[in-house]
């Protein structure tokens, strides 16, 4: 009664247009009255899921990324990625691609990275005669990048969720998860990541003959030669640097990603508002009142996702999974492959917070019984979040990227498929491709990571 309860009412808050939030929230409430369980042990979840010294580092990297935003940051770097491929055919679109992968790990945000690179590049690449389309679909898909790099506040967010993973795959044993080894697994997916976009963006870029303007050239006729490249690059340099920063402070142990989180917001600031000076003061509070409000609602979901993980605990649910899973197959590459279809299914309905914090616990214990470290399975459950991002009906990312272009969610998925299918190749590597994830961070640690 309390399992229909429970999941009855969150979908029929989430057909309402509830927020996902409230929709948790309100689902846990209802099912603690119908069990008989007082409300305070439902605060008190709610407040201890948020009382976490580790989520410094989310508001912290989300201000970063703010002020790299509203700092003219996007400008230097899309000025480097069109001098080296703007003069290929399709140049804007895989320009744009470049530079949404760079700026994805200057923000560490989807949402942040197409609001920058969608707002320079497809107003540019709708006048020069590429379809609206193409311009949104190029950009939204290659920004999904940023929640694979070291200043993802996602990242934060599964080491959180996987913190209580435990057991042995070849005679290694798991406790938790490193987010110093997260920060280096998602480098290697990104690129492949990026060199899949820029495939797809060229094959549709040649198929429809792009761009179609008056003159039917792109902004570059020929390479600028690599005196420019070098000149644009250097001026990305500074830009560019926070990963850098970030990686070195975690990895060499000088600080904890808390505080490289804080380090990086004070190297934002010094460059936007000291050594650029393109920081105004309008800017800098439209950067906090956005970073506030970000950080608030991931809060939220946070909060509300823990009582909803004591209220699964409680009814047994992910034990109730994982036998339903393991009756249906023990084969491990098949096991994988239902993990990942549900995982892709719930996130066409739930925000990328709500997804990591609601998956995490369910199905990391079940991927470590397959052989699935939790650095590989964090990956896994990233990848399929971001594709979410850009599927109706939640699509934040996609929903940006359309009203940037002014076209409808409908009319930008009708050619949408073959950047799905770059992010469904990069899934695939990554689940059944253990080194696809893990080889770099073994390489730099110089300990087996899984």
């Amino acid at each position: 009664m309390a399992l229909t309860v429970l999941c009855l009412s969150f979908v029929i808050f989430l057909l309402l247009g509830v927020p996902v939030a409230f929709a948790i929230g309100l689902s846990c409430l209802a099912t603690f009255a119908v069990e008989g369980l007082p409300f305070e042990t439902a605060i008190q979840m709610m407040v201890s899921g948020m009382n976490v010294f580790s989520f410094l580092a989310i508001p912290f990297f989300i201000f970063s990324g703010e002020l790299m935003l509203h700092g003219g940051i996007a400008d230097k770097i899309v000025n480097f990625a069109r001098s080296l491929v703007g003069h290929w055919k399709g140049g804007l679109g895989l320009a744009n691609v470049v530079a949404s992968t760079l700026f994805g790990g200057v923000s560490g945000s989807p949402v942040a990275d197409t609001s920058a690179m969608g707002g320079v590049m497809i107003p540019i690449m709708k006048r020069e005669g590429y379809s609206a389309g193409y311009a949104v679909n190029v950009t939204t898909h290659a920004s999904l990048s940023g929640a694979l790099m070291p200043t993802s506040h996602n990242m934060i967010i599964y080491a959180f969720a996987a913190q209580a993973a435990s057991g042995m795959i070849d005679g290694h044993a798991i406790k938790g998860v490193s987010i110093g080894d997260l920060m280096f697994a998602g480098l290697v997916p990104v690129f492949w990541i990026m060199v899949c976009m820029l495939v797809a963006a060229y094959w549709q870029a040649v198929r429809y003959g792009y761009p179609k303007s008056v003159e039917g050239k792109s902004l570059l006729e020929k390479f600028p030669g690599w005196n420019a490249v070098l000149r644009t690059f250097v001026a990305s340099v500074p830009g560019l640097l926070v990963i850098l920063i970030i990686l070195v402070c975690v990895m060499e142990g000088i600080t904890t990603a808390t505080e490289a989180a804080a380090i990086a917001v004070t190297y934002s600031l010094l460059l936007t508002v000291v050594i650029y000076r393109t920081m105004t003061r309008q800017n800098l509070v439209k950067s906090l009142a956005k970073a506030s409000k970000t950080t608030g609602v991931i809060l939220l979901l946070i909060g509300v996702s823990n009582m909803l993980r004591y209220q699964m605990a409680y009814l047994e649910i992910p034990d109730a999974i994982e036998s339903a899973l393991l009756t249906a197959t023990t084969t491990p590459w098949l096991m994988l492959l239902y993990i990942n279809i549900i995982q892709i299914i719930l996130g066409i309905f739930l925000d990328m917070a709500a997804h990591i914090l609601i998956t995490t616990p369910l199905f990391l214990p079940l991927a470590i019984q397959m052989g699935v470290g939790p650095v590989q399975f964090g990956m896994m459950l990233l990848l399929n979040c971001a594709l979410g991002l850009v599927h109706p009906p939640v699509g934040t990312v996609q929903f940006v990227g359309c009203a940037i272009g002014n076209i409808s969610i409908g009319e930008a998925t009708k050619t949408a498929w073959p950047y799905y299918l770059a992010i469904f190749i990069a899934i695939t590597l990554v689940t059944y491709v253990p080194s696809f994830s893990t080889w770099l961070p073994s390489l730099i640690t110089g300990h087996p990571v899984l």
